[in-house]
């Protein structure tokens, strides 16, 4: 006798489609952002001792690095590699970003964010943190998606190929 096995309904075959949407988007803005930094290190240098939260020998060490960081955490969910670790991990990195944006502005700072380049000081009254929170919330919700569903296509994560992605251990 074959057994039937039941269909899934539409909605969890869209599943994987969403996360495909969702690791691709949160992948290209770490990769814009990195990008974005690496071209000019010592903007982003600026924008971390804008901060002032950190101690001077770790400013330049975070400048120049946190764009890399970026950049890599970008082309790992772009390519869909160890997405759930990826995404927690840039999950921690927008809390943390949330919270210096949240210190900034209790702390009466006026400064860019430099989240997307530039950064540093500006005019009291031409900052905008609401907005950058709002975005970093959104940005972690996205992360918090891919920790719940990472299964995606399109993806080199060692899932079944009927799940979604690569099956690197039959190819």
């Amino acid at each position: 006798m074959i057994a039937r096995v039941a269909a899934r309904p539409r909605s969890q075959r869209a599943l994987p489609w969403i996360s495909t949407l969702v690791r691709l988007l949160l992948g290209g803005v770490f990769l814009t952002a990195g990008g974005l930094k690496a071209i000019d290190p010592s903007s982003s240098v600026a924008a971390v001792r804008a901060y002032q939260l950190l101690p001077e020998g770790l400013v330049t060490v975070v400048g120049w690095g946190l764009p890399f960081v970026e950049i890599a955490l970008g082309l790992l969910l772009v390519v869909g590699v160890l997405t759930r670790g990826v995404a927690v991990v840039t999950g921690t990195l927008l809390c943390v970003f949330i919270v210096a944006v949240v210190s900034a502005a209790a702390r009466g700072l006026s400064i860019d964010c430099g989240c997307f380049g530039g950064g540093g000081d500006v005019a009291p009254g031409q900052t905008s943190y609401t907005g950058e929170i709002i975005r970093d919330l959104g940005l972690l919700g996205l992360g918090a998606w891919l920790v719940w569903r990472p299964r995606s296509r399109l993806a080199v994560d060692l899932w079944d190929h009927d799940e979604g992605g690569l099956d690197v251990r039959r190819a």
